[in-house]
């Protein structure tokens, strides 16, 4: 009996990942409308800050689910309650403030799906947290602009009971508290720009391939080495097809030993295909097949990352090197879209 790739606790995060971009895009969509409608310059400015970090915090997202290594949609009631948010936005009838109101809770909503993704993460395997790591940024920067909101709704409703501006005061304490939370959230942020190099890119992956081996190698138990072979599966798959059609060919003019590198995941492709083959009841035979197939990986691994690596940084501008990561992603996704599709049917 072949092994099942799919596992549906791992299918249950990739969903919750899906409904995260697609309120990320909803939370951009807002912040546009609520610009235009902005009636000073204070309010302008915040909501300016907020499309930056929110369109950075969607290409994060998107690594972060190429990263992840496995596609789905959201859930239809998700695209319903999506839909009913971008109705009320329009709603001339609505104050600035219930607009407000509205884009503060719904920051609030992401900042639970990114926590309780990584809450699922630590439940099940070690691998997931390496690949969504990079959501820690998109968490802050929301729970900071909920502070912001929190006091926009404060000038905001001043303004419209009174008629009169709030107190200017109520901008310094905003500031007092977004310090204070990044002063809880320490070293969480790891980078401000979401655009990761191919090396960087790599080295993930290998991380991530690392950790799913150790996970094997942990436990005996026959449903979890079916979950964590799965994985490696795909894994090793999308990473080994994205090279081969992005990163290969760019090197091979400043890399001798390239041929070197396609035969080694040839080999690799091979021995995946068999293991897939057999029963992880056998745990014994299956261990035993894992352990050839990570000592050939590693070798790969080291290679890569003490020969090709370096030769990439030396080879190619920071443009250049840009295009790659763009395209090894974009290689990554459209498989992972690939086989989205073939288990849908």
């Amino acid at each position: 009996m072949s092994i099942q790739l799919e596992d549906s606790k791992r299918t249950a995060i990739a969903v919750k990942l899906a409904e995260m971009k697609s309120f990320q895009n909803l939370l951009i969509a807002n912040e546009q409308a609520l610009l235009e409608a902005s009636p000073d310059r204070e309010l302008s400015n915040r909501f300016e800050d907020f499309l930056r970090d929110d369109r950075k915090n969607l290409g994060i997202i998107d690594t972060v689910i190429v990263q992840y290594g496995i596609k789905a949609e959201p859930k239809p009631e998700m695209q319903k309650e999506i839909e009913e948010v971008e109705k009320m936005m329009k709603d001339s009838d609505l104050t600035l403030f219930e607009k407000v109101a509205k884009q503060e809770l719904l920051k609030h909503s992401q900042v639970m799906s990114g926590l309780l993704v990584h809450k699922a993460a630590q439940v099940v395997g070690a691998d997931i947290a390496v690949a969504i790591a990079p959501l820690n940024t998109v968490n802050f920067e929301n729970r900071s602009h909920q502070e912001q909101l929190k006091g926009m709704m404060e000038s905001l409703s001043t303004l419209e009971l009174t008629g009169k501006p709030a107190d200017q005061g109520l901008w310094a304490r905003v500031q007092d508290s977004i310090a204070a939370l990044s002063g809880i959230a320490g070293g969480i942020i790891s980078r401000s720009d979401d655009e990761l190099s191919i090396r960087d890119l790599i080295r993930l992956d290998h991380t991530k391939v690392n950790t799913l081996f150790a996970q094997i190698l942990a436990t005996n138990d026959a449903q979890k080495l079916e979950e964590y072979f799965g994985q490696l599966y795909k894994d090793l798959s999308a990473h080994s097809e994205a090279e081969e059609q992005v990163v290969y060919p760019a090197l091979r003019p400043y890399y001798n030993d390239i041929q070197k590198l396609y035969d080694e995941q040839a080999e690799a492709k091979q021995m995946l295909d068999q293991i897939k083959a057999m029963n992880c009841e056998d745990t014994v035979e299956f261990k035993a097949a894992i352990e050839r197939l990570m000592t050939a990986v590693t070798a790969h691994v080291k290679e890569e990352e003490h020969d090709l690596l370096p030769r990439i940084r030396e080879s190619f501008g920071d443009e250049q090197l840009k295009t790659m990561a763009t395209e090894f992603k974009t290689a990554k996704s459209k498989i992972q879209d690939q086989r989205l599709a073939a288990t849908s049917h």
